[in-house]
């Protein structure tokens, strides 16, 4: 049935709403309160085209999957439709072309093209932390704090960069952190991610909420080996992480990665304050938004519940102090990952590299068990991989900088020269160390005085 914009129109209500995405009409009234980022993010767009914002965060195969047939309505002529009155998330707010790729020389330069290409929505959901941002800041000077101690006239003729995740061999120490909905970054999105990870031979732990499914990113490899990882937040409908799970095993991913640091989300003040300038209301931001599905009433017994239904590997993604590594050993689970959500969630909690002193000091026996040690949140150099290495880390995760490295046009191949950027840098500094690969690392050519003068005094265990 062919609609007329009238037509549409008439349902714009939380009683009655239509949507029109990309000339198809579909009644979401029935879906309104099961969807993830909550009823406004539909209601803002009743009645009119909703092409663009759902464009924003999503891949149009998400249709078929979360709407019945009978949700559509009819066709209509993109045209004739009045559009949302939010701002767009996505695209460059700059219309200049961005610099060649070949004039980024470091992973801060891509976060500088980032802040003046990304519209404003973009770039305070990508890059704002919790409240003051403390935590954000003291991820990356906690790296500072640490310095290095090379050695001089070792014959280095090769480095050798590989090591394994879980079990799958990767070129770098360096997987691709969970960053939900990359498509505010670049259409391509997660995609881009799966593609430039084949060609660079880095694992990738896709979002719970990334834009497109994880069959859709299983087809943009590169590689068919390449690992793919699936992060989980447990939903307050466990039936839907259940739903995940399921699909992301099916598909091929290597192991489940449950984030247990964000129970709530955390107060992104730059994120609200965009929202509630705009939008007028309760300010509040994409992150709160997008993730109020997310349970906080669980606690270890999850693990028993995940083991039910996967035989995959299980990652806890979100410790933060030494006795709850301790608690995920004895659990069984098969890694951790040293994370305070990129200074997202709580702020002034401590930097996860304080937590890896911690973890020396008092369960050292932790850092050679089999279950391996992930730590990120602030690496920007090789430097910094080198030195989470050298403590004990299995391998680090980068975030922010590759969505950056995504973003103003740039897509797979913007991903890559990041990648080849920071491979460089290891590379470099693998020598200056006098190393030829990451099992000669260890704390002996480190100098952490500095920042173990900040590891808590007792820990009871």
């Amino acid at each position: 049935m062919h609609l007329t914009s009238e037509d549409l129109e008439k349902h714009n209500s939380k009683d009655s709403c239509w949507v029109a995405i990309h000339g198809s009409v579909y009644d979401v009234t029935d879906f309104l309160e099961s969807h993830p980022g909550g009823p406004k993010v539909i209601l803002r767009c009743a009645g009119k085209d909703a092409t663009a914002d759902f464009d924003a965060v999503h891949d149009l195969e998400l249709l078929a999957q979360t709407l019945p047939a009978s949700a559509l309505r009819g066709t209509i002529t993109p045209g004739s439709l009045s559009v949302s009155n939010k701002q767009p998330s996505t695209g460059n707010k700059n219309t200049t072309e961005a610099p060649p790729l070949t004039s980024l020389i470091n992973l801060h330069d891509f976060e500088q093209v980032a802040q003046t290409h990304l519209t404003p929505n973009a770039w305070a959901y990508i890059s704002s932390g919790a409240e003051d941002e403390l935590t954000k800041r003291q991820n990356a000077k906690a790296f500072q704090k640490v310095s290095l101690r090379p050695r001089i006239l070792r014959r280095i003729p090769t480095t050798d960069t590989t090591v394994t995740i879980l079990g799958k061999k990767v070129s770098l120490p360096v997987y691709m952190s969970a960053t939900g909905i990359a498509k505010y970054a670049h259409p391509d999105g997660e995609r881009a991610f799966a593609a430039a990870a084949g060609h660079e031979g880095l694992a990738m732990l896709l979002a719970n909420g990334s834009s497109f499914p994880i069959e859709r990113v299983m087809e943009a490899r590169t590689d068919g080996s390449q690992p793919v990882f699936q992060q989980l937040y447990v939903n307050r409908e466990i039936g839907k992480s259940e739903e995940i799970v399921r699909r992301a095993e099916k598909a091929g991913a290597g192991a489940i990665w449950i984030t247990v640091d964000s129970p709530v989300v955390g107060k992104r003040e730059m994120d609200e304050r965009l929202n509630l300038e705009q939008d007028s209301g309760s300010g509040q931001g994409v992150a709160k938004t997008m993730a109020s599905f997310i349970s906080p009433f669980i606690d270890w017994e999850i693990l028993t519940w995940l083991r039910g239904i996967t035989g995959l590997p299980i990652v806890i993604k979100g410790i933060q102090c030494v006795e709850d590594a301790v608690l995920a050993y004895q659990h069984g689970v098969q890694g951790i990952v040293l994370s305070n959500h990129g200074g997202r969630s709580q702020d002034t909690a401590q930097a996860p590299l304080l937590t890896l002193l911690e973890i020396r000091r008092y369960a050292s026996f932790l850092i050679d068990s089999p279950m391996e040690i992930y730590i990120d949140g602030g690496i920007r150099r090789g430097t910094d991989v080198l030195k989470a290495i050298a403590l004990g880390a299995t391998a680090v995760g980068i975030g922010r900088p590759l969505l950056y490295s995504l973003s103003a046009g740039y897509g797979e191949q913007g991903v890559r020269r990041a990648i080849d950027i920071l491979r460089q840098e290891i590379e470099a500094n693998m020598t200056f160390l006098g190393v030829t690969s990451m099992k000669e690392l260890g704390p002996h050519l480190l100098n952490a005085s500095r920042l173990e003068r900040d590891v808590v005094g007792a820990v009871k265990l």
